[in-house]
């Protein structure tokens, strides 16, 4: 199955703890996280405990720093495995909360949001085949936010603090 190390010191130094399943806090296995190898499965690994804050996807490899994984700070304090997927993918995106306003539907990568939908912010979403990730950025990047599927009626369902999506991709098992 799936497994990911992670690292107190960068570059893969320092105390370690190897994980093979969800785990809501970290905190008792190690201090900080600057360095992960991932060596089997695809992770959500989260900012704070109880799969809260930011978001970093994961999938197999070699992280020997914090910026690898477009980490924000060294804390990482949750993570989850998520299965594999290989079926459709569809979603559709709204300019407003509660599922209203201008809709669009997607079933594929967008790296820039805002030339395909016409509108800078996302406010709900429906995601109904596949797992997917927002980026607050263009060309994925910025903060992560992993989407299972399920209804989002506001960008705090997924764990936004705004609603700037600037790109999003289908989560595939090889990424």
């Amino acid at each position: 199955m799936g497994k990911i190390v992670f690292y107190e010191g960068r570059n893969y130094m320092g105390r370690h703890w190897e994980c093979s399943s969800d785990c809501m806090d970290t905190f008792r296995h190690f201090n900080c996280c600057n360095s992960m190898r991932v060596s089997g499965g695809h992770w959500v690994a989260y900012e704070k405990p109880h799969y809260m804050g930011y978001q970093y996807i994961l999938g197999p490899g070699d992280y020997p720093d914090y910026h690898s994984w477009m980490g924000f700070n060294s804390c990482i304090r949750s993570c989850q495995m998520f299965p594999p997927y290989r079926g459709s993918y569809r979603m559709r995106l709204y300019n407003r909360p509660e599922m209203m306003g201008h809709m669009m539907e997607f079933m594929d990568d967008c790296p820039n949001v805002y030339e395909r939908f016409h509108h800078r912010d996302v406010y709900s979403c429906n995601v109904m085949e596949g797992y997917w990730i927002f980026y607050e950025h263009p060309n994925y990047r910025g903060r992560q936010y992993f989407m299972r599927p399920g209804m989002y009626r506001s960008c705090g369902d997924w764990g936004g603090f705004n609603p700037m999506i600037g790109s999003f991709r289908r989560m595939r098992t090889n990424m």
